[in-house]
């Protein structure tokens, strides 16, 4: 049996969720490829060369993969994943935008944000919003499969891997890369933070996320959202946790002013802790919550920033 990860990085290195990847390949067994497609990506190549249970690095290096279009990506996955029994990359926006096209070229059935893995080709994964797990059997040659990263550890560093370069890139004409907006953001990175302070429509106003913020900034934690919260415009997209957003699991999650709509549990209830503020002691939210504090949230923030200031906290 032999796996293939796609990686994904910004062409100088590798991020998280490819690392949690490779996890899941290490449990299904066999030897593992690491396939780093992009332009001038040397740099995330010799990163992926040190990570723990790959046994190769696939470096693809061409124009037409610089700024990571799956539909220049894709023909090139086909071509080597019938190599392969299985093909694996993170469910995340990048993961989800490649793999359903490279499952259509090789016309199998794609296998989408797995949980656990049961046997080689045996699946778990949530559906229903995470109300319900479903056990999945594929009997397709080649496996192609999203993996749910907060549900496999990160895997570490060993000696590194051999590179080798593939070819078969090319522009397919379908998409052109115009530009991109970051925001940047002395915080954590919302997936990778160890603990997320998160607002819902209980804030009321953009102006009223600056409480979270200064909490966050304390705390060393990111800052999250429900979809409320975005759609109602107090915060950008990208800080959207839930079923439509990020899938998150950090050691510690604040949930404040949400009521724990069940999009928003599916994002968030693997937090290893979730502490709930608000003020409706009916909330959805408290039935996944360690710890509940009925409260106002405009009470509750300051009373915790102050007890995070004394010496003593």
């Amino acid at each position: 049996m032999s796996i293939l990860v796609i990686a994904e990085h910004d062409n100088t290195s590798l991020r998280p969720a490819t690392l949690n990847t490779v996890s899941a390949a290490v449990v299904l067994g066999g030897e593992i490829d690491l396939l780093v497609a992009g332009g001038n990506c040397q740099g995330a190549a010799d990163q992926a060369a040190t990570v723990d249970g790959v046994s190769r690095v696939l470096m693809a290096d061409d124009p037409a993969l610089a700024d990571g279009l799956a539909e220049n990506l894709a023909p090139l996955v086909e071509s080597i994943a019938r190599d392969y029994s299985h093909v694996l990359a993170p469910a995340t926006t990048y993961g989800k935008n490649l793999l359903p096209r490279a499952a259509a070229l090789l016309d199998v059935q794609q296998i989408s944000d797995i949980s656990a893995i049961e046997s080689p080709d045996t699946f778990v994964r949530p559906i229903y919003a995470g109300n319900a797990l479903a056990t999945v059997r594929s009997l397709d040659a080649v496996k192609l499969i999203t993996v749910r990263t907060t549900a496999f550890d990160a895997a570490g560093q060993s000696s590194a891997a051999p590179i080798e370069v593939v070819s078969g890139s090319q522009e397919a004409g379908l998409s052109k890369f115009i530009g991109e907006e970051l925001t940047r953001s002395e915080r954590p990175e919302l997936t990778t933070a160890d603990i997320i302070v998160s607002g819902g429509r209980g804030m009321q106003s953009s102006e009223n996320f600056g409480m979270l913020e200064s909490l966050a900034d304390k705390l060393g934690a990111a800052v999250g959202a429900s979809r409320a919260a975005v759609d109602a415009g107090y915060v950008p997209n990208d800080y959207q946790v839930g079923q439509t957003g990020k899938v998150v699991a950090p050691d510690l999650y604040i949930a404040v002013g949400i009521s724990g709509a069940i999009q928003h549990l599916a994002g968030m209830k693997d937090s290893k802790v979730i502490v709930a503020i608000n003020k409706d002691e009916e909330a959805p939210i408290f039935q996944v919550a360690d710890y509940g504090w009925v409260v106002d949230l405009f009470e509750a923030i300051p009373e915790l920033e102050e007890a995070l200031d004394s010496p003593s906290s």
